[in-house]
This record gives C-alpha cells, sequence and structure tokens, in this order.
C-alpha cells in the first residue's frame, strides 16, 4: 500500500483509489485470518472443518438445498488405502473377469458380513479405463509372476495402489494412487550435467518454450508449445492439458537425445492491484503444475533434472539472443536456462556496453541534473535519485560486481523496438 501512495508502483488495470480501497479489504481479511489462526495456536485447539463444503453448509442453513441434497455432499467420497500384500488393496480393488473380458471394481461390504466369516462380501461394479490410461492401469493392477512354491504354483506379486471413489452428478469416478518408478533424478543446486546435450524449458501460463543445447552451450533447436487453455479452464482440464503439453515436450527432447532438463526454480506471486484475472491466473499457478508435470514425466523417462536461479533469464535471452538467432523472448530465456543449468556465465556483449556508456549514462546524469528542488526533498524524489545513483555506480564499477547488476541496469533502462535499442521512462 506504502508503495502505490508513494507513486513507487502504479496500478494496471484500476485507478488508484479503487486499487487502494481493495488492498485494505485484502489487509483487514488477512489480519482477520492471522488473529484466528494465533487464537488456535495459543488455546492449542482444532480449526474447525464442513465436511461436504462451508458454502453448502450455509445453503442448507437458508434452505437453498435439502436434506438430501447435503447428506449427498457429505457422503460422496469413499476412500481405502492400498496395501501390496492383500491383492494391491484390501477393501476395493480392480479385477478382471476373463469369461467376461471385462475389468471390475470390487467393493466390500462389511454390512452383510456373516458372524463366522473373517471376510465381507464383495459388490461387483463394471470398470470403464480411458483408453489413454489402459495399459498404465494394467501393469498396476494386474498381478506379476515372481516366483515358485515348493508346489510348482506361481508366485503373485501386486503392487500397492490407493482407490478413492467418488460420485458426482449421478456419475461414479474410481481415482488411482499409486508410487511410480523413476530412473531419473534430480541433480542438486550445484550439481554438474553428465550429458551431451541439454534442454532448457521456459515455462510461463499460456505457453512453454524449449531450447536444445550442446554440452558447449551451442543452439541446437528451439519450438513453444502453446497452452491458451491453462488460463481460463477448469481445475481437472488444467490437469489434462499440463499432462498433453508435458507429454509433448518430453517426446520433443527424446527426439533430440538430450539427457537432461534444466528448469526455472520459480514460484510467481499474486499481483497486488486488485487485479482479479491475474490473481487468479498466478494463484493457480503459484502451485507449479506445468512445472511438476514436466519434472514428474522427465524423471520416468530418465533425465536428469535441474532447477536453476531464475534471475534475468528472460533479460539476458531479449537483449543477447533473441535478435541473434530470431528467437522470441521466451524461447531466448529457455536457452539462457540451458546454459546456466551447464554451468556457462552470461557477460554483457560489448555492442551492448557501448551503448550502455553512449546511451544510458549521460541520459541517467541528464536526468538527475533536471530535477527540481522540490522533487528532490520529497520522499519519492530521494528514492529516485538513490536508485539513480546506483545505476551509474552499476556502469562505472561492472568490472568489480557481479555482472546481474549491468543486466539489472539494462533491464531497467533499455528496451527493444523493431529490433533498436531505445531508453526507458526511468
Amino acid at each position: 500500500m506504502e508503495d502505490y501512495q508513494t507513486g513507487k508502483k502504479t496500478p494496471k488495470k484500476v485507478s488508484l483509489e479503487i486499487c487502494l480501497k481493495g488492498l485494505n479489504a485484502r489487509l483487514v481479511k488477512l489480519q482477520k485470518k492471522k488473529s484466528e489462526i494465533v487464537t488456535i495456536q495459543e488455546e492449542g485447539s482444532i480449526p474447525t472443518v464442513i465436511f461436504g463444503g462451508k458454502k453448502n453448509f450455509y445453503n442448507r442453513m437458508k434452505n437453498k438445498i435439502t436434506k438430501k441434497e447435503w447428506k449427498d455432499l457429505r457422503t460422496n467420497k469413499l476412500y481405502s488405502r492400498g496395501d501390496q500384500s492383500k491383492k494391491g488393496n484390501l477393501n476395493m480393488r480392480i479385477v478382471c473377469d476373463e469369461k467376461d473380458n471385462e475389468f471390475y471394481l470390487e467393493v466390500a461390504n462389511p454390512l452383510l458380513k456373516e458372524p463366522n466369516k473373517a471376510h465381507s462380501p464383495r459388490m461387483r461394479f463394471k470398470l470403464r479405463i480411458p483408453d489413454k490410461y489402459f495399459h498404465e492401469v494394467i501393469d498396476i493392477v494386474m498381478p506379476n509372476i515372481t516366483g515358485k512354491t515348493s508346489k510348482k504354483k506361481d508366485i503373485e506379486g501386486y503392487h500397492a495402489y490407493s482407490i478413492e471413489l467418488k460420485r458426482k452428478n449421478g456419475q461414479y469416478r474410481v481415482h488411482l494412487t499409486y508410487d511410480v518408478e523413476t530412473f531419473g533424478r534430480e541433480l542438486k543446486f550445484g550439481g554438474k550435467i553428465t550429458s551431451n546435450i541439454a534442454a532448457g524449458i521456459d515455462v510461463n501460463i499460456d505457453k512453454v518454450a524449449v531450447s536444445v543445447v550442446s554440452k558447449q552451450g551451442n543452439l541446437l533447436a528451439h519450438q513453444t508449445f502453446y497452452c491458451h487453455e491453462m488460463e481460463y479452464v477448469s481445475s481437472n482440464k488444467r490437469n489434462n492439458i499440463s499432462g498433453e503439453v508435458a507429454k509433448e515436450i518430453i517426446d520433443y527432447i527424446l527426439s533430440w537425445n538430450a539427457g537432461s532438463i534444466v528448469l526455472e526454480d520459480i514460484t510467481l506471486r499474486q499481483d497486488h492491484d486488485t487485479n482479479k484475472k491475474f490473481n487468479r491466473l498466478t494463484h493457480s499457478f503459484a502451485k507449479n503444475k506445468l512445472q511438476k508435470t514436466i519434472k514428474s514425466r522427465g524423471l520416468r523417462n530418465g533425465f536428469q533434472i535441474k532447477e536453476v536461479n531464475p534471475a534475468y533469464t528472460s533479460v539476458i535471452g531479449r537483449f543477447k539472443y533473441s535478435k541473434r538467432y530470431g528467437m522470441s523472448v521466451h524461447e531466448a530465456a529457455s536457452f539462457v536456462i540451458a546454459r546456466r543449468g551447464l554451468g556457462l556465465d552470461e557477460k554483457i556483449p560489448k555492442e551492448l556496453l557501448q551503448q550502455i556508456r553512449k546511451l544510458v549514462k549521460p541520459h541517467l546524469i541528464k536526468i538527475l541534473g533536471s530535477m527540481e528542488e522540490s522533487e528532490k526533498a520529497s520522499k519519492y524524489g530521494k528514492q529516485r535519485r538513490k536508485r539513480l545513483g546506483f545505476y551509474l555506480i552499476s556502469i562505472d564499477e561492472f568490472k568489480q560486481n557481479h555482472h546481474w547488476k549491468l543486466w539489472n541496469v539494462v533491464h531497467k533502462t533499455l528496451k527493444y523496438k523493431n529490433w533498436e535499442l531505445q531508453l526507458k521512462e526511468v
């Protein structure tokens, strides 16, 4: 709020008044939430929970839904934990009937259990498995022959899989959860990539850019995979889209015989100017749905996965590589990510350094000299002078400091227009 009040930030989509009003309302809400959590901590109590949903609970109180609908909402899930020693799952399991050549879901019914019997009878329901998951599910639920007994009978081994049965709109859906065997590995921060070819991936809300790079840091190929629907579809569809996009990306990387994948270690924060649309996008994207899917599929396919610091990857890509290779900014950023994963440095090109000295430095000195005394005395004016002074020091002492400081100056002061460098308002 202070940044907006002093002019350090400006709202992008709404007026300043509406922005401050929205931020104030958000602050009040967060303070209330904080006080509730602190009270629960001090008392050592347990937070309240409503099965069936809080919104539905209040709808029932207002008679907007019937008692039957409310009960249905509270009893629409059934969960059974997996157990390897109980044919994969004790209470709910998927079986194949060889006579019918059909798959069924067997659910134990304890209500019909007889006193003298150890096991409950099972209810059987026909199950339809989607084609794209058919072979994967079969590998999990069907037994593997692990050996022979002394009587020459087969010893069957099972994978443990948990089942969650959900009822929605009159349909029953079966959700399987199981451990996936991975052949790849995640490299630590200082881990070295050993493969001859690596792929850098720049993940965005609506697109994923991929660059394939040799061990020496030379560009071999680049491509963008679009997923615009991720911006507005429901959570279930997002899962499906992220899976399909990840499959395309991994297949593309495999076609180049790459052995490593480099990603950004990044989490998007919400924009705080009451822009609901962007807040919603970044909130859902902060869970790294696309990135986690790519990482998971990459590990299953035997890739080395490395995450790098995302600082200035887009800036370096835009000003150093996009014009040279004719790439988009995101593809250039993925190229920088791959090179950073390989441990290569990104120094300022000589041509760009000359432009900083010829264009940027005189421009900053001119701004400082033209500032009025009233502006210099104001809080915002002092902050601005300090920032401009920092840029000038970074230009003069760029050899003594980390080169990211100079990239920061480039980011704040320069822009491309028709592939020509122009000055920004600072």
